[in-house]
């Protein structure tokens, strides 16, 4: 018994006592192809435009690096976030700077974790590696290699059934492939992602990557967050993205029913035109909201600076200060003299003139080992980073 559409086929299986059915997948690209009217092309033009200008305004940023810093960390929150975390961008850069008593360390090393992980994968890719299985397994062992998932065989694709939802394949939502279809898939997979047997537009083969990975559902755990850093490294790969400054996930966590919803629509109904608007739209929205965010962080670093200008005598170390800022947005004092090579009370003293010039804030309330956070700049920062409700 066997239920085809064009995204693949259901199989019954009969390998545990109870009879299940098991999702397996046609190879990409779609057959019979995509039907892309106007509307698609509009979108995906818009898109394209949206990523144009993100990289365009992130060429105007001070100093990529710190940007590339948030922004991993941002998308590594956000993406945990829908599998559940409830640990916000706060919590992992107060843990970075290891003042987070309290923090749920489960969840920080879970997106700790998905930091190493896309920062192993871009490096990997920056050095000529091809985005490949290799690559994704080797990405996987980083994304699981502490804490929770430690024990899920990280770097291996699954070599027992698994599911999702339920309590067992009789009564998942889903079933992926059986573990003995998984390379073939897999191998599919890799060959679509070079463009064999037909050459894709990358954001159309973003899209259809994405859905086909978490179908596969090539691992034992950790398929979601590794199926939202493909999207980010083939746009790397592609051209399309000069630097990682795409949080895809933000769109999805906000979407995140809509989102499920319609990679089981793909699916069950081979409904891949659904999707693909979805996800067009979501590049395009997210897009701009990350250039109006880059552009908002340039205004607000301009303004204080002039506001610093008007100081007087002590404005070298304050703007001292205020560079460190822009790097490192929570902070304690010991740090910023350490790092600065400053004497504590210059750095005390500068602190006092931010403050006045309602730049930082303390946010401790104690006397010692005091914290201090650059609140304008981390609330554009964090904008969407907030746990989900339980």
């Amino acid at each position: 018994m066997s239920t085809h559409n064009r995204a693949g086929a259901y199989i019954l299986s009969s390998t545990s006592p109870e009879p299940f059915q098991a999702f397996v997948p046609h190879p990409l690209p779609p057959n019979p192809p995509l039907k892309l009217d106007e509307e698609y092309y509009d979108l995906m033009e818009k898109a394209n435009q949206a990523l144009g200008r993100l990289d365009g305004v992130t060429m105007l940023l001070p100093d990529l690096t710190h940007f590339l810093y948030f922004y991993v960390r941002k998308e590594a929150v956000l993406s945990s976030q829908i599998e559940g975390t409830q640990s916000s961008l706060s919590d992992l850069l107060l843990h970075e700077i290891e003042e987070a008593p309290g923090t749920p360390l489960d969840d920080i090393q879970e997106i700790s974790n998905y930091v190493a992980a896309m920062t192993h994968g871009l490096k990997r890719l920056r050095e000529g590696f091809p985005l490949s299985l290799r690559l994704i397994r080797e990405i996987h062992q980083v994304l699981l290699s502490k804490g929770r998932g430690s024990a899920k065989e990280p770097g291996e694709f699954r070599r027992s059934q698994n599911w999702i939802g339920g309590t067992r394949p009789g009564n998942a939502v889903f079933v992926p492939p059986p573990p003995e279809k998984v390379m073939d898939c897999m191998g599919a997979l890799e060959k679509f992602l070079h463009d064999d047997p037909v050459r894709t537009p990358a954001l159309i083969k973003a899209a259809l990557s994405h859905v086909q990975f978490e179908t596969i559902h090539p691992f034992l755990d950790g398929n979601g967050r590794l199926g939202r850093l493909l999207i980010t490294f083939l746009l790397c790969t592609e051209g399309v993205l000069t630097e990682p400054m795409l949080y895809l996930s933000l769109y999805f966590k906000m979407h995140r029913q809509t989102y499920y919803e319609l990679l089981q629509k793909v699916r069950l109904e081979g409904d891949w035109e659904n999707w693909l608007r979805f996800f067009l739209t979501g590049v395009w929205q997210t897009g701009n909201q990350a250039a109006a965010a880059a552009r908002q962080i340039l205004t607000l670093f301009e303004e204080d600076r002039r506001k610093i200008a008007k100081l007087g005598r002590t404005t070298g170390s304050v703007l001292s200060v205020h560079q460190l800022l822009q790097n490192k947005p929570i902070f304690s004092i010991q740090t910023a003299a350490q790092t600065l090579g400053l004497s504590v009370p210059t750095v005390t003293t500068a602190l006092t003139h931010l403050q006045k010039l309602g730049i930082v804030r303390e946010m401790t309330g104690g006397q010692r080992h005091r914290l201090f956070l650059y609140e304008h700049y981390f609330n554009i920062l964090k904008e969407g980073t907030e746990p989900l409700e339980r």
